[in-house]
């Protein structure tokens, strides 16, 4: 299993937008093969940081995930919610094996 935590710098004036971002996210991951474990969102400390989690049987399975972004429609209208509404000002995307009981 690998996971895909993307952490965000957002607009903290702009959150809705971003929660609409995230949940159309979340959607699209479980959709294609994908366990998506949410986006966290800021509640105390710094108000212009989030973060997603979410994991795939291994790192074939998300590079064929991967593949539909900038030419399958759902993915596309879920990118024009970031990129209309620059609720996200940057973000950094790392991989992680997780330790499992």
């Amino acid at each position: 299993m690998i996971t895909c935590v993307v952490e965000y710098v957002i607009d903290p004036a702009k959150i809705e937008a971003f929660e609409r971002f995230g949940r159309r996210w979340i959607e699209l991951v479980n959709a294609h093969g994908g366990n998506h474990h949410g986006y966290f969102l800021p509640s105390e400390g710094a108000s212009d940081k989030a973060m997603a989690l979410f994991s795939f049987p291994g790192l074939a399975e998300y590079e064929q995930y991967r593949t539909l972004f900038g030419k399958h429609p759902d993915f596309i209208e879920a990118d024009r919610i970031r990129e209309e509404s620059g609720c996200v000002l940057r973000y950094d995307r790392s991989f992680m094996r997780p330790m499992l009981p």
